[in-house]
Formats: C-alpha cells, sequence, structure tokens
C-alpha cells in the first residue's frame, strides 16, 4: 500500500489542482497498525484542517451497519435472516407479494427484494434535505399500493428504500428506533464513541462542511424514516475500529455476526461483483475486496478491506465527487486512479427540467439508458453498470465526471424529448425513448 507521502501527494492533487473535494481523510489498517493521512479543510471558508477525528456523513456504508444488526439479533435468535418483512410489521401495513412469495429480511440486505431503489411517493419539499420529510405513514402507504415488476430473488437492484425498511423493520421488532438499536448492540460494543446520527456538542463543532461538486456549500441530510439506508456520521478513527472489527484484529463482541456479513451471497448488478449480507464484494487482480461507498448531498465515503491480506482503508470527503477509485487504488494498486475528464463548467439550471428526461432510451438490443432524477441531481445508467451523476453544460447537454463522455437530450417534432445522444470516444450514438413511461 501506499506510504503516507504518497497518499498525501494523491490527496493534493485531487484538491488543489482537479478541485474535486475541500478535504480528504484517509485511514490505512496494515500490518496490525493503523495510520491516518489526511489533505484539506473542513469548509472551503473555514482554515481549520480536516482530521482523523473530523466528522462526516457516511451515507449508504450505513447500510453495512444495518445488516450487521440483522445478523446480531438472528445469531440471538430473535428473529431469522428467511423471516418475511410482513410478519415482523404487523397489520397496519400490507408488504407487496409476488407469486405467493412474500420479501423475507435476507432479501432487504442483499438488494433482492423486487422493490425499487425509491419509493414512487418520495416527493422531498426541500430537494437539499430530499428524505427529511418521508414520513413512516408514506413508507407504509407505498408499501401498500405498490405491485412488484418482478419475482421477489429473481435479481439484484440496490434499493434505499429496501435497506431503509430493513433498518425500521429491526427496531420495530426490538421496540425502539434504529439511532438507539445500532448504538446499544454495534457501536458501544465496538467503542465506537464518535460514530452516531444525533451529533452531540463536540462532533457539530468537528463537523466538516458538506460541499458540492462544484464546491459550494450544501445543507446535511436528515433520514428519519430510512435511516438504516444511510444516516450514521462518523469520523475516520472510528471507521478504522470498524474495520479492525471487521479484519478480526482484537477481541470483538461482534466476530462471528460480521463474518456472517462476509458471505457470498449472489451476484450483483455489477459485473465482476458479489454481495454478501449489505456488503459488495468485488474480485480482481488474485483478490477479494469487502467494500461499500456512500454519498449524500456533500459528501462522498468508502470502506473496504482484504480478509485475506488483513488490510483495509477508509476515505471520508467533504464533496460530492466520487471517492471510489482512490479506496480501490489504495487496497490494491492494479485498480488506477480515475482521471478527471477535460475540464468543463456546471451551469445553473432549474432541476424541474430533468423530470423531462426521465426515462428509459435503448442504445442497442438489450443496452438501455435509464435516466432518474434523484431531488435536484440527474442520474444516468447503462445496463449492466452503476448509475452515475451527470452534471449540466446547458439544459439540453450534460457530462459524466467518472468518464469523459457526454450526453444531449434530443426533441422530436411535437417538442417533447424523445431521445439522447451519447457522444464518447470521438462518436455520436443515439437512444431512443421507449414507450413506457
Amino acid at each position: 500500500m501506499p506510504d503516507d507521502e504518497a497518499i498525501r501527494r494523491i490527496l493534493a492533487e485531487r484538491i488543489d489542482a482537479q478541485k474535486r473535494s475541500v478535504g480528504i481523510v484517509v485511514g490505512v489498517v496494515e500490518g496490525g497498525q493503523r495510520r491516518v493521512v489526511s489533505y484539506g479543510r473542513r469548509a472551503a471558508d473555514d482554515p481549520r484542517e480536516v482530521d482523523g477525528d473530523t466528522v462526516f456523513e457516511i451515507g449508504s456504508i450505513t447500510k453495512a451497519f444495518t445488516a450487521i444488526l440483522l445478523a446480531d439479533l438472528a445469531g440471538e435468535g430473535h428473529l431469522e435472516l428467511e423471516t418475511p418483512v410482513q410478519r415482523l410489521l404487523g397489520p397496519d401495513v400490507t408488504v407487496p407479494t409476488r407469486n405467493d412469495a412474500e420479501i423475507t429480511l435476507l432479501h432487504l440486505t442483499t438488494h433482492s427484494s423486487g422493490l425499487p431503489r425509491m419509493p414512487n411517493n418520495f416527493r422531498p419539499a426541500d430537494a437539499g434535505n430530499p428524505y427529511a420529510d418521508y414520513t413512516v405513514a408514506q413508507l407504509y402507504e407505498f408499501l401498500s399500493s405498490h405491485d412488484l415488476e418482478r419475482d421477489i430473488g429473481e435479481a439484484v437492484e440496490y434499493s434505499n428504500l429496501g435497506t431503509g425498511l430493513l433498518g425500521h423493520t429491526l427496531a420495530l421488532s426490538q421496540e425502539t428506533d434504529y439511532e438507539s438499536l445500532v448504538s446499544e448492540r454495534l457501536l458501544k460494543p465496538l467503542g465506537m464513541s464518535d460514530t452516531s446520527i444525533t451529533l452531540s456538542p463536540s462532533q457539530r463543532e468537528r463537523l466538516a462542511i458538506g460541499h458540492s461538486v462544484q464546491l459550494r456549500p450544501v445543507a446535511n441530510w436528515d433520514l428519519p424514516t430510512l435511516a438504516g439506508a444511510g444516516a450514521l456520521r462518523s469520523t475516520v478513527n472510528d471507521m478504522l475500529t470498524f474495520v479492525e472489527a471487521n479484519l478480526g484484529l482484537g477481541e470483538s463482541p461482534l466476530q462471528e455476526e460480521m463474518a456472517e456479513t462476509h458471505r457470498s451471497r449472489r451476484d450483483f448488478s455489477a459485473p465482476g461483483m458479489r454481495i454478501g449480507l449489505g456488503w459488495v464484494i468485488r474480485g480482481g487482480h488474485g483478490r477479494e475486496l469487502h467494500w461499500h461507498n456512500g454519498g449524500t448531498g456533500g459528501y462522498r465515503s468508502f470502506l473496504g478491506f482484504d480478509l485475506e491480506s488483513q488490510t483495509g482503508v477508509v476515505v471520508l470527503s467533504n464533496s460530492g465527487d466520487s471517492v471510489d477509485d482512490l479506496g480501490f487504488h489504495l487496497l490494491e494498486q492494479g485498480y488506477r486512479l480515475v482521471l478527471p475528464p477535460a475540464f468543463r463548467t456546471v451551469v445553473e439550471v432549474d432541476p424541474a427540467i430533468y423530470a423531462e428526461y426521465v426515462g428509459r432510451y435503448q442504445l442497442a438490443d438489450s443496452v438501455v439508458f435509464t435516466v432518474a432524477r434523484r431531488g435536484d441531481r440527474l442520474f444516468v445508467q447503462l445496463t449492466g453498470q452503476p448509475s452515475f451523476e451527470v452534471f449540466p453544460e446547458s439544459e439540453t447537454k450534460y457530462f459524466y465526471r467518472v468518464v469523459d463522455a457526454q450526453i444531449t437530450f434530443g426533441r422530436g417534432d411535437d417538442g417533447t424529448v424523445d431521445h439522447l445522444v451519447l457522444h464518447q470516444n470521438d462518436m455520436d450514438q443515439r437512444a431512443d425513448r421507449l414507450t413506457e413511461r
């Protein structure tokens, strides 16, 4: 693994030259030792430097904690992995079924429930804090009215809704709330005193301000109903404790439960990936890496480890630019750092226009672009690939940051959006909009 100075040079390049974040903290576990390397500031207008005790939102890495909660409760006999969700929610809600099959807790944590990424009644009043006003009543309303579009267990489709529902269900089964459950059963036993949802005065003082990809300050996120999908905040020092526990370094009261979450269960939707309980497993370069990333409005996070070599990496950043490439590269240098594409200027557009672009566009046989709006951001997913955010150069032209490619939306004679054009590798490829909406 690169030494501290090499890591610091990467961070300096990323922040000072590439302008991809304001502050980044990296934690490494190697040879039974931990080290922390940091660069940058808590905010664009704050001279205080980030360090191992700086607090960040960790987003979807929370899903790994939710999975361990499930394994812990199952291990003590409170429930089983195959327990139907309906049995724990009770008569106030009807969980959708299909072909006489029921959604289980295992389906939720392996993203194979058939539930969508987000519920269709998710309509945030504040796009800057989109989950804050989504209620349990709305969650139950969605579940009771939703018809599954595919068989339960048929495929893996990443679902914030599914893991958020899992966290809610586990807390309900223990007659408590998610934050109390994760604190009592995981954080306190592991000695992770700087990981929480509700920040103490000390943590609030050490909180890094989140920034958009344009490096403008943005609001923190609150996830009261779907907390199990991404509500936790933490520091690199605390997350290194979590990595060490997963690696089995030292005594841990949750060692067996963590090992249960590491076991591969099925293929993930992205090529070369599998999924355990919560953890994504990536094979390549002769190694098997367990990992998860996270992203909220102004933060990106990565946590990964190699059980065989007993190494692990945490990366926390206070901007909306992905740090996945950095995390993978530090764990295995065969994974290259992603160079940002040629500099492009993001312009301000009214996010309301994104509603006109949402839909599916066919590029070739069995190859489809899926365009989705999440709050005030636009995402594009190509069949067999992860979903990536695209950024506006104009109202109709958007660009990726993860690859040198752009997309232009086009309209037909009637003025409605009926196709998009992918600009990549000196080629322009048209994808026509499919009729279903």
